[in-house]
């Protein structure tokens, strides 16, 4: 794979954040063949940036030495990477298969022993950003596989993305991931508690924000989140549903490993809540609908 030079890859899954990601690899000079599960999407992806669309997944895979999924969760990647019309099926000896889905480090693993039966190589490479990361090409990218690997996919997933980190073995970009939406969800829920509370005191919370913005108390939820949470606006890209799905995979390993997570197992449950009450496709900052009932 050393002298494989990148010009043909493959991408599955143009949601939120797979479709703008293929369109940054398009428009960086890669020829780009892209597969969805409704191929309007896909249409529309191909009528934005001119690339090609494939028919079903091993398709888009056969011939690329590069293949990335974006998807929703572990079976949807299992769908997607396994079965006669998987993009496994399609691919040869010598190329890679990267998964920017946020899944468990077990399907990591397991997708890795079976791309090595295939003399495929895999990386687990989850991203941070969010949506309006993936727009502007600024995404953090957190990896686990072989350096050698991660090496070579860095050209390429660097038109979507300002910092890749290669942080461990397959499996380890996905543990990676876990511990930025256990730091996720405490900081929302201090930033929610905080934010209900100087209102029901009465105080100017647009000054209480601006002063303590650039403080200790500091965060990208609350430089990003704190105003739009006080004028109840969720309309932005990571929904209550997809923190749930990752606060479980979060749960379950937990669960494996003998972690103790008091707090990110609340918050869990506070999200629960604000799912009861119809906000499921809301943003997380959503999280303070619970306290101004």
């Amino acid at each position: 794979m050393q002298n494989i030079v990148p010009s043909r890859v493959a991408f599955v899954g143009l949601g939120t954040m797979g479709f703008p990601m293929a369109g940054h690899l398009q428009m960086a000079g890669h020829e780009v063949t892209v597969f969805n599960r409704t191929k309007a999407k896909a249409q529309r992806w191909a009528d934005c940036f001119h690339g090609a669309i494939a028919e079903t997944p091993r398709e888009a895979a056969e011939h690329d030495s590069f293949v990335f999924l974006c998807v929703g969760n572990d079976d949807d990647v299992r769908s997607i990477v396994y079965g006669e019309d998987g993009v496994l099926a399609g691919m040869s000896p010598g190329s890679a298969l990267i998964d920017h889905t946020t899944t468990s480090a077990v399907l990591a693993r397991e997708i890795a022993e079976k791309c090595a039966e295939k003399g495929v190589s895999f990386v687990d490479a989850p991203v941070t950003g969010g949506e309006s990361g993936a727009q502007q090409g600024t995404l953090s990218v957190l990896c686990g596989g072989d350096e050698l690997t991660v090496n070579l996919i860095r050209p390429i997933v660097s038109a979507y993305a300002s910092s890749i980190t290669r942080i461990g073995p397959v499996g380890h970009g996905q543990l990676a991931k876990m511990v930025n939406q256990i730091c996720i969800a405490g900081c929302v829920q201090g930033l929610a508690e905080a934010l209900a509370f100087g209102q029901r005191s009465g105080i100017n919370m647009e000054k209480v924000l601006s002063a303590i913005g650039s403080g200790a108390a500091s965060s990208w939820q609350m430089n990003n989140r704190g105003m739009t949470m006080l004028d109840k606006k969720f309309d932005f890209g990571f929904a209550v549903d997809w923190m749930r799905k990752d606060l479980g995979i979060v749960l379950d390993e937990a669960s494996r490993n003998g972690a103790d997570l008091p707090v990110t197992k609340t918050v869990d449950g506070f999200y629960k809540e604000v799912q009861e009450m119809g906000g499921g496709r809301l943003d997380t900052s959503s999280l303070i609908l619970r306290l101004l009932k």
